[in-house]
């Protein structure tokens, strides 16, 4: 045990983690036991600008540094002291996405986010020049599209990186990438990092999958445009003056601290669920949807359904990556919540969850959700090659449509997408002993693990800790540099989980074959997506900011997990 928090505070011995998700930015506080201590957040949207998403980096400067106010803040009121340096700072952000910086360091065009999918040729050269599976939302794939799209800016282009690569770079100075989220700009060779007591190893890009790409791409160094990599635990670089007065412009915050390599958000919800070892995987629900599993051995071909990404410390990953998670089910929440305002009888948010996922595996519901069809296609969704996706509720004349059958067809629909893809790794015989499940959706008990079992026919474990979501996976990051005797999994595991309660819910034979009628009636009703598009598809100049991220008031940024 370490000293009490305010002399740890005013001893510079926690350890601050920052993430950036899709609806929320938010600082998290770690004493040295890594026990959160406090936290500030900062609410924010994307923007839909000549036709992609994006975030301004005056949002991104605006929102940090009222994160980190608000966390002093709630330090200061809970001990009276005002922290002015830390035991290490780790940035965690959104993956993917690109942006591209000229030689003076100004960006060249606006962020493109992973919420963009009109990276569609570039993805499908890259995959088949490479045979390595390129989704559309890497950085690589932008990159190419711009120069298919023979884009102007594309000639200045002296580097690109991530989100979190430019937050850290901002902040440190350096330009670098924890492998986690470099495996989302560009694929990393393969094989085991080659380290020891007190060397975190060392891994890269693929120099021959590079060299590739170099050609066909068209630039003269590509190597020379992408961030250095960094495994977990590697020196990463120290807050200089001018980050902490980026940061926290009342100049409080002295320069001195170590930072850990940036990672993505979805290294950082590994972290958070200790699911960094071969056999272990974790799934992540917001307002996108994903699913991690650490490989024990590599596929046997590239499938489109699956990205291959790394653990922070650099072991492969299959990734199953939905754009749309939880924010149909927050829409409906919503609904029913002002309902019961306006029948007089006003619920809190967490009374109105529990309510109705209760009720959607209550007796009386059916097992398929009685006939129900539910698409939470609020985007694009590429495991299913729909392009421009539409929320949709299907039933027909004879379906059973009550409120149980309601929640269940959502809380189904959620998942649909997800066990597709996780079906593909069933083919491919990867074995998972358990997946842990975080985000906000899993605040209500019971339900949600339920369901998720029954879908991915595979047992679902909540941890304790896993709801602290990715700020605190970043800290946790950020606390490990102080532990590199130790390989990661084994600090997770012995260090940082070891006393943890766990509840693990098992799939249920009816569960499972309900889903399983309900994933046929879903497969076969894709084509509807295109012509509910086609009908109702605006023009890009009249398209209203998307409403997606933030729709549930219990669900930003994927409980801190995720976009």
């Amino acid at each position: 045990m370490g000293d009490e928090p305010t002399q740890q505070v005013a001893n510079g011995r926690t350890t601050l983690g920052i993430e950036l998700g899709s609806t929320r930015i938010k600082a998290c506080l770690v004493d040295e036991d890594l026990v959160p201590i406090a936290a500030g957040s900062h609410e924010w949207e994307n923007e839909f600008v000549d036709g992609r998403w994006t975030y301004s980096l005056d949002a991104v400067e605006t929102g940090l540094r009222a994160a980190y106010a608000a966390l002093v803040a709630d330090v200061e009121a809970q001990f009276g002291v005002r922290p002015t340096t830390f035991r290490a700072v780790g940035v965690s952000a959104m993956m993917h996405g690109y942006l591209a910086f000229d030689a003076a360091g100004d960006l060249l065009v606006p962020f493109r986010t992973w919420r963009n999918t009109s990276t569609g040729p570039a993805a499908e050269q890259l995959s088949e020049a490479l045979s390595f599976n390129i989704p559309l939302r890497w950085s690589i794939a932008h990159l190419y599209q711009a120069v298919l799209d023979e884009e102007p800016h594309v000639a200045e282009v002296a580097g690109i990186t991530t989100l979190a690569g430019y937050v850290h770079r901002r902040l440190t100075g350096r330009n670098v990438l924890g492998v986690g989220d470099a495996s989302g700009v560009f694929p990393i060779e393969g094989g085991p990092v080659d380290s020891g007591p007190g060397d975190p190893g060392a891994k890269d890009f693929d120099h021959a999958m590079l060299a590739t790409a170099q050609d066909l791409i068209g630039v003269p160094d590509l190597r020379s445009l992408l961030p250095e990599v960094l495994v977990a635990g590697a020196e990463a670089g120290e807050l200089t003056p001018e980050g902490a007065a980026w940061l926290d412009p009342t100049g409080t915050l002295e320069p001195g601290a170590p930072l850990c390599p940036p990672e993505g958000d979805a290294g950082t919800g590994m972290v958070a669920t200790n699911a960094v070892a071969p056999r272990t995987g974790n799934v992540s629900v917001g307002t996108s949807i994903f699913a991690m599993v650490v490989l024990e051995h590599p596929l046997s071909t590239p499938h489109e359904e699956l990205d291959v990404v790394t653990t922070p410390a650099g072991d492969a990953v299959a990734m199953v990556h939905c754009n749309n998670g939880a924010s149909e089910i927050a829409s409906w929440a919503k609904v029913f919540g002002r309902f019961a305002e306006a029948a007089g009888r006003p619920l809190d948010v967490d009374t109105v969850y529990t309510t109705l996922l209760t009720e959607s595996i209550a007796d009386s519901t059916d097992p398929d959700a009685g006939g129900l069809l539910s698409f939470n296609y609020l985007a694009g969704e590429p495991v299913t090659h729909v392009e421009d996706g539409r929320p949709l509720l299907l039933r027909t004349p004879d379906a059973r449509f009550t409120l149980g059958n309601l929640v269940r067809s959502e809380v189904h629909g959620a998942f649909a997408t997800l066990a597709i893809g996780m079906d593909v790794l069933h083919g491919e015989q990867v074995q998972v002993d358990r997946m842990t499940a975080h985000g906000g959706l899993f605040r209500t008990p019971g339900a949600p693990q339920r369901l998720l079992a029954a879908a991915l026919r595979v047992p679902i474990a909540l941890e304790e800790t896993a709801g602290e979501g990715g700020a605190w996976g970043i800290a946790v990051l950020a606390a490990y540099l102080e532990h590199t005797d130790q390989q990661l999994a084994d600090f997770l595991s012995d260090t940082v989980f070891g006393g943890d309660a766990v509840h693990v819910a098992e799939p249920e034979p009816a569960d499972v074959d309900g889903f399983q009628t309900y994933l046929g009636r879903y497969r076969a009703a894709l084509p509807v997506q295109d012509v509910a598009a086609a009908a109702t598809r605006p023009s890009a100049t009249t398209r209203p900011t998307e409403q997606t991220d933030g729709a549930d008031p219990r669900l930003p940024a994927e409980q801190e997990a995720t976009r």
